[in-house]
């Protein structure tokens, strides 16, 4: 029995991060497939410094 996974990031959400870490070019023309596995961790590890800046009592909630 397989597995689906679901997106925990919106679209709009991936491409706004690679937009920031400037690999946006690239996620749109290739794909994830294209894009090198160490901006791929840096995506997620952008979107957790996010997801927790955008914790309940937090002021900042800037994306960067």
């Amino acid at each position: 029995m397989s597995r689906r996974r679901s997106s925990i990031m919106s679209n709009q959400l991936k491409e706004q991060i690679a937009q920031e870490l400037g690999f946006a070019g690239t996620l749109q023309q290739e794909g994830f497939g294209g894009v090198s596995s160490r901006d791929c961790g840096n995506m997620v590890k952008m979107a957790i410094e996010l997801a927790e800046r955008n914790l309940p009592g937090k002021k900042n909630n800037d994306l960067r």
